[in-house]
């Protein structure tokens, strides 16, 4: 067996060569794609078709990572198990990504059988909450069970919203897979450890392409996939150490999290579908004031990326956070407050900027 260095090399120079490849036979892909055109949709921040198979490129990789790292002693998490769970979120992401029209709802439900797949072959669900009345409620298992499936949907479904600006939910992705496993490296798991080592290996072997011009997007079978990967794994980090509060593990996932339900709330109170897309997430405000503040309205192949640099450390401070009070439940659970309050009061504000068409008249 190689030595595990050499297996997150190799790792990443498949998910590298991989995402090359679909670079390259990016007309054939896009004559397929093209079955629907994104660049209409509501929610499109760029102007260029472009492959959506980046994805399919981090999830070989990682498959055959794990395929390479034989030792699972100590390791709760069989990767041949593991594997095998990614497989309805991730094909059905594919479909997707081809151009086939997937309702949200499938795609809800295929997370939501991967999520089956995982408590039935590892029997591991959310544990506890860390506070007093709801972990009363987790000791019944069948609640526990339904609870970590609809975290783990609501997860996954995140990391597809945030997946909207070059380079975003795979630098995001890359660093919750390492916040994580330093915290799993702290309370001696050092299975899933090495598991997430994998995927950031995987993850930043595709970031080549996908930033800073976005050659190659993620797309649902990685954006799902890589928020299925990361939100299990954690959920075993917490049923597998009493130490990790799930509060720490709360903040690692803070920014799509807090950009989902703030999504849910500004779409109820406008009487809309919860489902439908919009042009108001927190990246998009950011995408638009660098064109206009910034860079000029016709310059989005570089204020697509200078968003990303803008929001990134937004995004990354919760998780620094996370891993510094990774055991302390009260600690972690004011930073998720004090984040909250933040994250919401710096929404406003830019959504009352942009109302003020008279702050936009620089140019």
């Amino acid at each position: 067996m190689p030595e595990f260095a050499t297996i997150i090399f190799i790792v990443f120079v498949c998910s590298l060569m991989l995402s090359l490849v679909f670079f390259i036979m990016r007309k054939n892909i896009l004559s397929i794609q093209n079955l629907r055109n994104d660049l209409t949709a509501v929610q499109a921040v760029h102007s260029v078709s472009t492959p959506r198979t980046g994805g399919v490129a981090v999830v070989l990789a990682f498959v055959l990572g794990l395929a390479l790292w034989l030792d699972d002693s100590g390791n709760p998490l069989s990767h041949s198990k593991f594997i095998f769970t990614l497989a309805p979120v991730f094909f059905i992401g594919i479909l997707e990504d081809l151009g086939y029209f997937i309702s949200p709802k499938l795609r809800i439900l295929s997370s939501a059988a991967s999520g089956l797949l995982f408590v039935y072959l590892f029997n591991q669900w959310i544990p506890r909450s860390d506070l007093p009345i709801l972990d009363e409620i987790l000791f019944w298992s069948p609640f526990a069970i339904a609870l970590s499936i609809f975290v783990a949907v609501a997860i996954g479904h995140a990391f597809n919203l945030i997946d909207g600006l070059n380079g975003l939910s795979a630098f995001i992705g890359i660093a919750a897979a390492l916040a994580l496993a330093f915290m799993a490296d702290g309370v001696g798991l050092s299975g899933h450890r090495n598991m997430l080592l994998v995927l950031a290996a995987a993850i930043t072997g595709f970031l080549l392409l996908n930033f800073p011009f976005g050659w190659l997007f993620l797309g649902d079978a990685g954006a799902y996939t890589i928020g299925h990967i990361l939100v299990w794994i954690s959920i075993s980090i917490i049923w597998s150490s009493a130490q990790i509060t799930p509060w720490a593990i709360f903040l690692i996932f803070f920014w799509p999290i807090g950009d989902t339900v703030l999504a849910i709330i500004r779409r109820l109170s406008k009487g809309r579908p919860v489902s439908q897309p919009d042009r108001l997430h927190f990246h998009q405000l950011v995408l638009r004031a660098c064109e206009i503040l910034i860079l000029g309205r016709k310059r989005r192949r570089f204020a697509n990326p200078l968003a990303t640099i803008i929001v990134l450390p937004l995004a990354i401070a919760p998780m620094f956070t996370g891993v510094f009070f990774a055991t302390d439940r009260n600690q972690a659970l004011l930073a998720v407050l004090l984040f909250g309050l933040f994250f919401v009061l710096s929404y406003r504000v830019g959504m009352a900027i942009a109302r003020n068409r008279n702050s936009w008249r620089i140019f």
